[in-house]
């Protein structure tokens, strides 16, 4: 059986325990040592979580020549063999088991990529940042309230440290969303009126929940502490666009939702939420999986006293109305957006730009997910002070 944990339990609070107390006894080395004044140095890059998406970016950030492999981590000695022998990592240089980002941690890297399940990612982040690395991390940032909360303190110590740490959410690096977002900010729609944020999608699965740890470590998106469900895993997109353009957090939240199509014990299926937003502005959400025939969208339309914009993470960009922007159709976001990512990842890097901006709207997405998936589990109304207030955490059973 695949190296998958400790032999004893561990629990939350002792994994994030133990990965401060190894992050304290590493040394922090300022960028500006590691790099020298060479503004075309290498960064050393170490992955932690060897999954699919993992694997998947190792080729996209090895082909800018900006980067080298040297290191990865992973809960499974199979996965983290595949991706060395993918990014030709020495043998020495895998790791490991629950622990084995912190030992990855001491080697001879500068930043890390983080790919694990989201569960993990307040821990291993804060980890990275303490021990003097830049990171790069997935969306999205965090299961639950404190998780959230622990990212944005370490997002703060990044840039106190003089390091860089970047979401990578594709449609904030994407030009025409960009543009459009510029336009909403400048007031081209006038007062915000209604919001709404759709995401239908034909995929997700089926699956059943795992029934031991090792195969919910393996198959972690049925498995709602690792996950958050999909609401916070897949829908964060539209969420995060739909806060964007609000540009402020939800005073409440109303929903409902439930499993029809997946079996018992497994993630819900469909989520349908009304957020209320300051300023009297609603905005309504809805998202559903594992229908087959179902166009594939992750759209947001907000409508202003002067116009609307409508954004289709899988179709086009653009307002219309007294101030138009013409837009364009988006070209495979997926890729496109996540190359931006890497391309700014080095250049923020290199320049010294340790403003971390991605970080904060990333937080107020994942709480405003969080914020939906306890109101439709709940079935009644939940205001963001009071999931502050309450700060609910998910546990996953290591067993």
């Amino acid at each position: 059986m695949s190296n998958v944990c400790d032999p004893t339990p561990v629990d939350r609070r002792r994994f994030l325990a133990g990965a401060a107390a190894s992050a304290t006894a590493a040394t922090f080395i300022k960028p500006s040592l590691v790099f020298g004044s060479q503004a075309n140095s290498v960064v050393r890059l170490g992955l932690i979580g060897c999954g699919g998406r993992g694997r998947w970016l190792i080729p996209m950030f090895a082909q800018t020549g900006n980067y080298r492999w040297t290191a990865c981590a992973d809960f499974f000695q199979d996965r983290a063999d595949a991706v060395g022998q993918l990014a030709q990592i020495d043998s020495a240089h895998r790791y490991t088991g629950l622990d084995g980002y912190k030992r990855m941690l001491d080697d001879q890297v500068d930043a890390v990529v983080i790919q694990t399940p989201p569960y993990f990612h307040p821990e291993q982040a804060a980890a990275a940042v303490e021990a003097g690395k830049h990171v790069f991390l997935s969306k999205p940032v965090a299961v639950d309230v404190p998780g959230c909360q622990s990212i944005a303190q370490s997002g703060a110590q990044a840039t106190e440290k003089e390091l860089v740490y970047l979401v990578d959410f594709q449609t904030r690096a994407d030009p025409l969303f960009r543009e459009a977002l510029r336009r909403v900010r400048a007031g081209d729609l006038g007062r915000l009126v209604m919001g709404e944020a759709h995401y239908p999608w034909s995929g997700g699965g089926r699956g059943p929940r795992p029934d031991t740890p090792e195969a919910q470590l393996r198959h972690w998106y049925f498995v709602l502490p690792l996950s958050g469900d999909f609401i916070v895993e897949q829908s964060i997109h539209v969420l995060d666009v739909a806060t964007w353009i609000a540009d402020a957090d939800p005073i409440s939240a109303v929903g409902m939702g439930g499993r029809k199509v997946r079996p018992e014990g497994s993630i819900w299926d469909h989520f349908a939420v009304n957020y209320l937003f300051p300023d009297e502005l609603p905005v309504s959400f809805t998202s559903i999986q594992s229908i087959p025939g179902v166009q594939d969208e992750i759209r947001t339309r907000f409508f202003g006293a002067d116009g609307v914009i409508d954004t289709d993470y899988f179709g086009s960009v653009f307002i219309r109305g007294k101030k138009p922007f013409e837009g364009g159709p988006v070209q495979n976001l997926y890729t496109t957006g996540a190359q931006t990512n890497i391309d700014e990842f080095y250049e923020f890097i290199t320049k010294g730009n340790y403003a971390n901006e991605t970080v904060a709207p990333s937080v107020r997405a994942n709480l405003t997910a969080v914020l939906g998936r306890m109101a439709a589990y709940e079935g009644g109304e939940v205001t963001w002070a009071d999931m502050l207030q309450r700060g609910d955490q998910l546990e996953f059973d290591f067993g």
